[in-house]
């Protein structure tokens, strides 16, 4: 008899594998047929042009007599010219990749905070998500493109005043200085460096505001795909909220750090305030610029792509996966 429902058992076991290897088969070919679109116009022309971009940092454009242009292959003077022969682009890049090494902790931990107060059931919370949110929205689009060619707000901030208060006022714009934190950490024993980093995290506050809406919606959904009766067992057990924290809100989470660490670094990367970005475009209206701005510009992309390895790799080894079986 035994053996007989150990038979009976296993066909049902098989059937119910195959099923379910059919059914991911069926997911998998939906997912496919949801990215077609986008895979079929990377291939048809995003791909032709990073081609033609990659061809460029390795040549030199010759006008031709009778209209038009040539390719002349010059090897690795592009990048050369880049990394020894204009003193201003090695300066800029090393200070565009030290704020955007020190801007991803700040986003990421700032988004995280904002993201934990937002999931508590308080009135007005949805307000309160779409106001943390209105920042992405006007930084996007037309809107960005008004506020940049905003002639009257660029002659305010440019201003320098009609008396000599005008330093005066620059210097009480800020939200606090240097000589504040250094009385806050005064017997903390904390680096200048540490100092100057808090400093201008918190002076730049708006612009972290501005680059963190996203970051929070995906915290927000981290953090409510948690089950509440995770936390109601800590609270039965006596744990206290900030070893709840600790113990079960950070490490549930622990992917969307990665995913918004990762974004952050993108984010960065493409956006119009790069100042890296803003160089080499300036690089492309010269002579030669076309060529040498490619070179620059794949410099800069395998730099980017370097962070982004390096930030996965550290916080890889941190993340926990919670099992669904």
């Amino acid at each position: 008899m035994n053996s007989e429902a150990k038979a009976k058992t296993v066909p049902v076991q098989t059937k119910k594998r195959r099923r379910s290897k059919s059914l991911d088969r069926k997911k998998a070919r939906a997912g496919w047929m949801f990215v077609l679109p986008f895979v079929l116009v990377f291939v048809l022309v995003y791909v032709p042009i990073v081609v033609d971009s990659v061809n460029y940092s390795f040549n030199e454009i010759v006008i031709l007599q009778g209209g038009g242009y040539d390719l002349d292959f010059v090897g690795w003077d592009n990048y050369s010219y880049a990394l020894f022969e204009n003193p201003d682009f090695v300066q800029t890049l090393t200070t565009g990749i030290q704020q955007l090494i020190f801007d991803i902790p700040a986003i990421v931990v700032f988004s995280l905070f904002m993201a934990i107060l937002l999931n508590q059931n308080m009135p007005g919370r949805t307000f309160f998500r779409a106001v943390f949110f209105v920042p992405v929205i006007l930084s996007t689009g037309i809107i960005d493109s008004i506020d940049a060619n905003n002639a009257i707000l660029q002659d305010f901030m440019n201003s320098n005043g009609i008396d000599t208060g005008a330093e005066a006022a620059n210097a009480g714009s800020q939200i606090i200085s240097a000589i504040d934190i250094e009385q806050l950490f005064m017997n903390m024993k904390v680096g200048t460096e540490l100092v100057e980093y808090v400093v201008d995290v918190v002076n730049n506050i708006y612009g972290i505001i501005n680059r963190s809406g996203v970051q929070m919606l995906i915290f927000l959904a981290g953090l409510q795909s948690i089950s509440p009766a995770i936390y109601e067992s800590c609270t039965v057990e006596g744990a206290t909220a900030w070893e709840t924290f600790w113990k079960i809100t950070f490490p549930m989470i622990s992917p969307m750090i990665l995913v918004n660490a990762i974004y952050t670094v993108i984010d960065a990367f493409t956006s119009s305030s790069n100042t890296v970005m803003t160089f080499i475009s300036k690089i492309s209206s010269e002579t030669l610029g076309d060529v040498r701005s490619s070179a620059m510009s794949w410099m800069y992309f395998l730099i980017v792509m370097l962070i982004i390895a390096v930030v996965a790799a550290i916080l890889s080894a941190y993340v926990f996966y919670q099992r669904r079986d």
